[in-house]
């Protein structure tokens, strides 16, 4: 999928691992309404003038649960 693709390339660039990229590509195909769930969710905290960062420890720990079922 192109969009994988893309994404590979971002997290490739960002410095992360390759064996946790693949592994977040397939959790991501596991779930993706989860993922478009917390993207959501962190960009209207960004939004509130929350940083990048802190929203997305926020939201992560969120759903912490469901994304352990996913790995």
């Amino acid at each position: 999928m192109f969009k994988n693709f893309l994404l590979k390339k971002m997290l490739r660039l960002k410095g992360v691992p390759e064996a946790q990229i693949d592994m977040f590509i397939n959790m991501m195909e596991k779930d993706p309404e989860l993922f478009q769930k917390i993207a959501l969710e962190i960009q209207e905290k960004v939004k509130s003038g929350m940083s990048e960062t802190d929203a997305g420890m926020m939201v992560m720990k969120k759903y912490e649960n469901e994304l352990k079922k996913l790995v």
